[in-house]
């Protein structure tokens, strides 16, 4: 009788202790929710807003919801959706999504790595080119390039974070 009592109470708690266990959200994540940091989210919507700032700054400055502002109108059924903030080996990458009419029309990077002269090599050459294979594909899953393994998974993974705020097939 003692050890079915045992069993028993060994089982309830542990059914307990299951189902009180927050999988989604850690104690860190909660506080970056609360403050609004490392979200994704839409920056505009059909509303008048132009093309990304251009890429003569430095990309790993940008504030992580830094609208795209302009006076020319885009047209109805446009967003422009910022990605999570994605950390590296060698720092944090961001992307933003612009989607007119059901398509990825660009992908810009808001962050990129920028620790030395090494990450502006990778990243001249790679972000281009995972923005051209993004747009083909219309979609986050394509191929990392070779030898920006990091940089590429991590743009990867902002895009597609907001591809799902944006509820992109």
């Amino acid at each position: 009788m003692r050890r079915i009592t045992i069993g028993i109470v060994s089982t309830i708690s542990a059914v307990v202790l299951l189902f009180s266990y927050r999988t989604s959200i850690t104690a860190t994540a909660a506080g970056a929710l609360a403050t609004g940091a490392n979200r994704p989210g839409i920056v505009s919507s059909p509303a008048p807003a132009g093309p990304p700032p251009a890429g003569s700054g430095d990309p790993g400055t940008a504030p992580p919801s830094a609208p795209a502002t302009s006076a020319a109108p885009r047209p109805a059924g446009s967003l422009v959706v910022n990605g999570t903030v994605v950390d590296t080996r060698y720092g944090p990458v961001q992307v933003q999504a612009h989607i007119s009419n059901s398509k990825i029309t660009d992908v810009v990077p808001l962050r990129l790595t920028s620790g030395d002269r090494r990450d502006e090599e990778i990243n001249s050459y790679a972000v281009p080119q995972l923005r051209q294979e993004v747009l083909q594909a219309q979609s986050a899953n394509v191929d990392v390039v070779s030898g920006a393994t990091y940089t590429s998974e991590a743009y990867l993974r902002s895009l597609q974070a907001a591809l799902d705020t944006a509820h992109f097939h």
